[in-house]
């Protein structure tokens, strides 16, 4: 009786006219799931509980008929699909009662072993399920979680697992409804339960020690080849293999100690000191006789235990200074010591003056019994003049066993002091007011020194540059400079180009008629018609050459006194003779005559310095006669 939903029908006849548009519903199919009201339409289900696994879809034919279904009505008919919605009303269950995996036993603790699922007829969120374990070997060993994706339940490895120990293990895995409806919590519980069985494979395991670690203790005055502890490690396999030993020499590299590989006995390799190193950590290796590649590791900590062995020394070289004017028990050191051992009541250190310092009259020491001790003064005043520093030998013993002993020098000056005690000066640089540089201070002086080098080697360079420089212009010489014009003049005829009378300024182009000098005696030709025709260059007597006489006199001697430099080669054009020379010109300036005309016969008068050049012309001229004949 369940209302679903209503249906109506329209009628286009008059509904004021009899019964035409009088409608009566009724349900031609599915009446034995669902009823309608004949007059309202209404649809109701006819059964209760319907059960959505067995049908979720029901299709029903409602017919409607006017004329109040009377014979003669017309009639008309619908469909009505009816979707059956799910309710939680189905528990879970298991398809098996067991499941069986396996797993080796070195497997890592989260390795997955398997899946199982619980089914639920149910669809939706009415299907969502949560696995648990319900024994307590299944919760100390395994793990279950749900995967949401495919509402599995996944068993993972949450112990590590032993097949030695135990070869098979059986859990229980329950699984129930995440939603529960309350309306259908009569018809059962809605969980279900299923036992997974787990095998363990047995694998070969490297040797286990016992216990996984382990602290050693050795005394330092040990001998090489003391037996420090042993290590055990057994196979943890059936077959119980034999194990032997080693040391990882990584973690022992000065190889300290050693280890007997069949037993697993620690002993010392080298002499201990503790004061060096008070604990070793080392790393021990266990591998199986027949087969070294299962190997396990063991870390072993070596504790070295004190022995005394190192006497008590001074903590520094004490110095003190004591005043000219000190007063006998006036305290002015107090000492203290150390010992590099360790004993483990603690140390206790007696003080007393060294057998050497038994005449001592001067200071006393006083032991404290705090393992410190106390030097007082033992006289009224003291002179620097008669002694400026007093050594104190004392002597230190400590508790031992065995007490050991040794003696520190306390070194005491003897200073002047002003009326508060302050000292003023000692005849020691320990007290003297010297200035002492910081070593900021020395590494500025440092830096000075550099900058004052720098400045001297850029000097030296700037200079040495300079005189470089200087010695190249002294040797620039207008001599080395070579002019070229590339205008070409028009020669003799060529008057407009410059004034041709300052070439001649300096030369008398005059005739001579007159003079000696001439051809030589026995020559045919007339010695003045001779010298007629050849032009004579005449000095002016009131021409001054001194100017250039000094200026080359004095370029001679620069370059005579001047030995740093080669000698360069020089071409020098002299424009004058020099007065007094006994022979005429030989320019052919101003010739009046042609060459044919001149008779060069008188030049081997000249003497046997002209004899080349009277050749040269004489034999001139007399292949030019031959050829006029």
């Amino acid at each position: 009786g369940t209302s679903v939903m209503q249906v109506m029908a329209s009628d286009a006849d008059d509904p004021t006219y009899g019964s035409s548009a009088r409608i009566v519903y009724s349900v031609l199919e599915g009446e034995q799931h669902f009823t309608v009201d004949s007059k309202t339409g209404v649809i109701r289900t006819a059964v209760a509980d319907l059960d959505r696994e067995t049908q979720d879809r029901y299709e029903v034919v409602i017919r409607a008929t006017d004329m109040a279904g009377q014979l003669g009505g017309l009639s008309g008919s619908t469909t009505v699909t009816i979707v059956v919605t799910d309710v939680n009303d189905n528990p879970p269950r298991f398809p098996q009662k067991m499941y069986q995996f396996s797993i080796v036993e070195t497997a890592p603790v989260g390795t997955a072993i398997g899946r199982v699922k619980a089914e639920d007829s149910d669809v939706g969120e009415n299907t969502d399920m949560t696995y648990q374990m319900k024994d307590e070997e299944g919760v100390e060993m395994f793990k279950v979680t749900t995967d949401s994706n495919t509402q599995e339940a996944v068993i993972t490895v949450q112990k590590p697992l032993d097949y030695e120990s135990k070869k098979v293990h059986t859990v229980v895995v329950e699984a129930l409804n995440k939603f529960v409806d309350p309306r259908f919590v009569d018809l059962g519980t809605f969980r279900d339960q299923t036992i997974v069985r787990v095998s363990v494979l047995d694998v070969d395991e490297p040797p286990e020690f016992w216990p996984p670690s382990k602290t050693m203790e050795v005394q330092e005055d040990a001998h090489v080849g003391s037996i420090v502890g042993v290590v055990t490690a057994l196979d943890p396999d059936t077959a119980n293999h034999p194990v032997r030993y080693a040391i990882d020499r990584s973690t022992d590299m000065e190889r300290i100690f050693d280890i007997d590989a069949n037993t697993g006995a620690i002993v010392t390799g080298k002499v201990l000191d503790r004061e060096t190193a008070g604990w070793h950590n080392i790393t021990v290796l266990a591998m199986e006789a027949d087969n070294h590649s299962q190997v396990s590791r063991a870390s072993l900590r070596i504790r070295i235990l004190d022995v005394n062995d190192n006497p008590p020394e001074l903590a520094t070289p004490y110095e003190a200074a004591v005043c000219e004017d000190a007063k006998p028990g006036q305290l002015i050191q107090t000492i203290s010591v150390v010992d590099r051992d360790e004993p483990q009541g603690g140390h206790r250190f007696y003080f007393t003056l060294a057998p050497e310092a038994t005449n001592n009259h001067h200071f006393s020491l006083l032991d404290v019994k705090d393992n410190t001790a106390a030097v007082h003064t033992q006289r009224v005043g003291f002179n620097r003049q008669e002694q400026d520093v007093y050594l104190l030998p004392i002597l230190v013993v400590d508790s031992g066993p065995p007490a050991l002993s040794s003696t520190g020098t306390l070194t005491i000056r003897v200073c002047g002091c002003d009326s508060t005690g302050a000292i003023q000066s000692c005849n020691s640089t320990a007290y003297a007011m010297s200035a002492t540089l910081s070593p900021g201070a020395l590494i500025a002086l440092l830096v000075c020194v550099l900058i004052l080098i720098v400045l001297v080697l850029l000097i030296l360079t700037l200079k040495r540059h300079h005189k470089s420089h200087l010695t190249s212009e002294d040797d620039e010489d207008m001599r080395d400079n070579v002019i070229k014009y590339n205008d070409e003049g028009g020669g003799e005829q060529d008057t407009e180009a410059y004034d041709m009378s300052a070439l001649r300024s300096l030369y008398d182009f005059s005739e001579i008629k007159g003079g000696d000098g001439g051809g030589g005696p026995g020559e045919g030709g007339n010695p003045a018609s001779e010298r007629h025709a050849l032009p004579q260059w005449v000095q002016s007597p009131d021409l001054d050459f001194s100017v250039f006489r000094d200026y080359i006199c004095r370029k001679v001697e620069q370059a005579d006194e001047d030995l740093s430099v080669p000698p360069y080669d020089s071409f020098q054009t002299y424009a004058f003779e020099g007065s007094g020379s006994p022979v005429p010109s030989l320019s052919s300036i101003n010739t009046w005559s042609s060459g044919s005309e001149q008779d060069f016969s008188y030049l081997g008068g000249w003497g046997p310095r002209f004899r080349q050049l009277a050749a040269l012309y004489a034999g001139r001229r007399g292949e030019e006669d031959g050829e006029e004949s």
